[in-house]
């Protein structure tokens, strides 16, 4: 099958078209995309898709996010890296400032924090703003997009990405992860997302995604604040409480760690 590429023409009528409605959205401009490629392109990326069990993904595993990433695309399908790579090339970074209208977006060739995203079954992420700039480019982050590769996806499973709005009292959109839908939406540090609640799809399932990150030499002056990490935030009467394996992981060996969680399950 000959290799996909973005084209201009396809992609600049997409981007006159939403640009009111990204820079209108509540709570933070974002826009949803669905149907965003055609479909034949994903298939072979899904076939290729790493499972959770495999050796190559980070593992994040705390009372605030429970989540598997991979960002070395020496480790992905050469479909995957391909896309990737259409999603930092030109055309499509052309297409993202039409849309936006921040002109000088400079994508991330390391991936630091995106590349490919899985969830299991008990998987989230609570909310949060994310980090305002990466050390190693000195650049300020400007803009997320998420492709969701997930079909057949039940809302019954949840996996919904919230948008909460700036002072952290009230949901204002979900954002289901279904098939080759596509989201992008701006990074300030007021721009309040997450998976906050455990997933709750079969064992065999996950949710998964891919997910591209974007940024600019300086940022306006009214979104200016002290470099950061991600900001996490609690929704109103929530508090945090970390598994014992998660909280004893701080302090021993992993493999001790995991005995304990076991014997206590029993």
């Amino acid at each position: 099958m000959q290799q996909f590429a973005f084209r201009r023409e396809d992609l600049f009528q997409r981007a006159d078209s939403l640009r009111a409605q990204y820079l209108a959205a509540e709570p933070f401009p974002h826009v949803v995309i669905d149907d965003f490629l055609p479909a034949e392109v994903l298939e072979p990326i899904l076939e290729e898709f790493p499972e959770p069990q495999g050796g190559h993904w980070q593992q994040f595993d705390s009372a605030r996010e429970v989540k598997l990433a991979l960002a070395d695309t020496e480790l992905m399908g050469p479909a995957t890296r391909q896309l990737l790579a259409e999603f930092n090339g030109q055309v499509f970074v052309d297409f993202v400032e039409r849309l936006t209208g921040i002109d000088g977006l400079i994508p991330d060739p390391h991936f630091d924090g995106g590349g490919l995203h899985q969830t299991r079954a008990g998987g989230y992420l609570k909310m949060h703003a994310d980090f305002n700039k990466t050390k190693r480019l000195n650049l300020d982050r400007r803009l997320n997009g998420i492709l969701y590769l997930n079909k057949d996806w039940q809302d019954s499973w949840g996996g919904q990405l919230e948008l909460w709005d700036r002072e952290m009292t009230h949901c204002v959109r979900r954002v289901a992860p279904v098939f080759n839908r596509f989201l992008l939406f701006c990074t300030t540090d007021d721009a309040n997302h997450g998976l906050p609640d455990p997933l709750a799809c079969p064992p065999e399932r996950a949710r998964r995604s891919m997910a591209l990150y974007y940024y600019t030499n300086g940022r306006p002056d009214q979104e200016a604040t002290d470099d950061h990490t991600t900001l996490f935030r609690q929704r109103p009467g929530e508090q945090w409480r970390g598994s014992l394996r998660q909280s004893l992981k701080r302090w021993v060996p992993p493999a001790v760690a995991d005995l304990a969680a076991r014997r206590r399950k029993r």
